[in-house]
C-alpha cells in the first residue's frame, strides 16, 4: 500500500505528509471494501491542470480535479489524481469553508471516483456529495 503527496514545483503549497491523511484515505477505501494499492495526489495550479484538460479530456474548462484510474484487479485502487490548489482555495471561498475542509472534499471526491462513483447526472451528485460529507466527517475522527 502506497499513498504519495507531490506538489509540482512552482506551487506555493506543501501537503502535510502524514499518516492522518493516510489513515483517512485507508478507511475510506475500507468503508467500500476497497484497498488501496498504490494511489498518487499530485498538486498542481489551474493553468497546469486546465491543460491536462484540454490535453487528455478534450474539455477546455477549469476544474478542481482530474483523476485517472490505473487499477487493474477488481477492489484494488491504483490511481493518479491531480487536484488545482487555486481551485480548492476558490472553492472554499465560494462555499465559506474552510481550506482544509475544500481539499478534504477534492481529495475524498477522487478516491469515490476511483471506487466506481460518477457525478454527472443529478442523482450520481447527489450520491457524490453524501459521500463526501462522510468522507470530510471520518477526517475529523481519525
Amino acid at each position: 500500500m502506497a499513498i504519495n503527496f507531490f506538489s509540482r514545483k512552482k506551487l506555493h503549497f506543501s501537503f502535510p505528509k502524514n499518516l492522518k491523511e493516510k489513515n483517512w484515505l485507508n478507511q475510506i477505501a475500507d468503508s467500500e471494501n476497497f484497498k488501496i494499492k498504490e494511489l498518487n495526489y499530485i498538486f498542481c495550479s489551474d493553468e497546469h491542470l486546465y491543460q491536462m484538460n484540454v490535453e487528455y479530456l478534450a474539455h477546455h474548462t477549469y476544474t478542481d480535479i482530474i483523476t485517472f484510474d490505473n487499477s487493474e484487479e477488481k477492489a484494488k485502487i491504483e490511481g493518479d489524481i491531480f487536484i488545482s490548489i487555486d481551485r480548492v482555495r476558490e472553492n472554499a471561498l465560494l462555499h465559506d469553508v474552510s481550506e482544509e475542509t475544500e481539499l478534504s472534499r477534492v481529495i475524498s471526491h477522487g478516491l469515490f471516483h476511483l471506487m466506481g462513483y460518477k457525478d454527472k447526472s443529478k442523482s450520481q451528485s447527489v450520491t457524490m456529495r453524501a459521500k463526501e460529507e462522510f468522507a470530510i466527517e471520518l477526517f475529523q475522527t481519525v
